[in-house]
């Protein structure tokens, strides 16, 4: 699944063009490295958001297309 979808699905970022734009600056990355909107996701990865002076880190743990609001935690886990 591409990152920006997981993003959006995950609800780590609220609208896919936020996390298209996102991923565009620079402030996504995987595993350490910068990642493109494009790049693709899966169980294992670890993403890093900068937030502002704010960052996330997540360990993703599935990926689905769609989910419901009350499942999206088995989706990943905060690091």
């Amino acid at each position: 699944m591409r990152l920006d979808k997981f993003l959006k699905v995950s609800r780590l970022i609220k609208r896919r063009t936020v996390a298209n734009d996102a991923c565009d600056a620079g402030r996504v990355s995987i595993n350490g490295k910068v990642a493109k909107a494009g790049t693709n996701v899966k169980p294992g990865d670890r993403i890093d958001i900068q937030f502002g002076n704010k960052e996330v880190s997540v360990e993703v743990l599935a990926v689905m297309d769609t989910v419901k609001k009350d499942q999206v935690a088995d989706l990943y886990r905060y690091l």
